[in-house]
């Protein structure tokens, strides 16, 4: 196997030091533009590759950030990455994507050797078995490396550190009542994985909401899901035993699969029973009827999780907390006829 074309090799071939070889190809203006394009061309023809670990610690930053997340699964994680990719790519950063599957011993591994791999920052969105366990020491660890440490989408309960999320609570508060405002009073909701922060809080926002109203928790009209639209299928048969008006489900997947059970059994959507959804996928305003939704501004977490990113390589020093307001996008699968 051949060794990798090197810097000296080049100097060899245009007689001249290393030093001046590593100006052209890095565009110093102490070069003359001629001979720069020269030298580039051909460390480009013969195969010559920037040492980018040598580049970071010359530079004392790796241009390279870490991203942790509990899943890719869905289309908001992906929308979050969009978003850091956005802002990040043009200023030159490459993510380094880990994934947890919502496990505390992997996220903290991950952590290790993206501190171990020097990445400029590590952004993250902590695992549930993390929230769990209430197990911090990795990210004390990081913190103690004074390394820049984002929290982005899942609220981290420590003081004063930088976080970009969206408010879960606020988000279903918002969907509650506007099912209410359609005239439903018999609201059924399709409850996420036990366990499951955004579950928690998006069940917290639809108690509260039907107790600001003096409506009454139906305890039968709560059944519990995972995130797919097959797994609300089952779920759903079991609601319309309990005659639901409106239905708010943890996300618009699961939507979906009530959608499909309403319509076989010929229940109108909205007149008989309202839907509205969370997350605002793409597919959201394609279904039948068009589903109603909460937007969390996906892609804005990973665009403000990056701006705030570059402020403290710029030299912001004080964290932040940024909180993104949710919004409820109306369609036709909740607008009652109020009469």
């Amino acid at each position: 196997m051949s060794q990798p074309i090197s810097i000296k090799d080049i100097a060899r071939k245009f007689k001249c030091a290393p030093s001046t070889i590593s100006r052209a190809l890095n565009d110093h203006p102490a070069i003359n533009i001629e001979t720069r394009k020269t030298i580039q061309e051909y460390a480009t023809r013969i195969g010559y590759q920037k040492n980018t670990i040598s580049l970071s610690l010359l530079n004392k930053q790796s241009k390279t950030l870490g991203v942790i997340l509990p899943t890719m699964a869905h289309f908001h994680e992906s929308s979050m990455v969009e978003g850091m990719e956005k802002i990040l790519q043009p200023a030159g950063y490459l993510l380094n994507i880990c994934v947890t599957n919502e496990s505390h011993a992997l996220e903290r591994a991950y952590m290790d050797r993206l501190v171990a791999n020097r990445v400029d920052a590590i952004c993250i969105s902590l695992s549930q078995e993390t929230y769990d366990k209430n197990r911090n020491d990795h990210i004390d660890h990081a913190i103690s490396r004074a390394l820049p440490l984002i929290f982005m989408d899942r609220f981290y309960h420590a003081q004063n550190l930088d976080q970009v999320i969206t408010d879960d609570y606020q988000g279903a508060f918002l969907a509650t009542e506007h099912l209410i405002q359609m005239g439903c009073r018999r609201i059924a909701h399709l409850h996420g994985p036990k366990g499951i922060t955004v579950s928690q809080q998006r069940f917290k926002g639809y108690l509260d909401c039907l107790q600001k109203y003096q409506l009454p928790f139906y305890p039968e009209l709560l059944a519990h899901v995972s995130f797919s639209a097959d797994s609300a299928v089952e779920a759903t048969m079991s609601l319309m035993d309990h005659q639901p008006d409106g239905i708010f489900g943890v996300n618009d997947e699961v939507c979906f699969g009530a959608m499909k059970v309403i319509r076989e059994k010929n229940i109108r959507i909205p007149e008989e029973i309202a839907l509205v959804g969370f997350d605002d996928i793409p597919l959201a305003q394609f279904a039948y009827p068009p589903l109603s939704s909460v937007s969390r501004q996906s892609r804005k977490i990973g665009e403000e999780t990056a701006l705030l990113f570059l402020a403290k390589i710029d030299g912001q020093q004080e964290n932040k907390q940024i909180s993104l307001e949710p919004q409820l996008i109306i369609r036709e699968s909740s607008k009652k006829r109020i009469i």
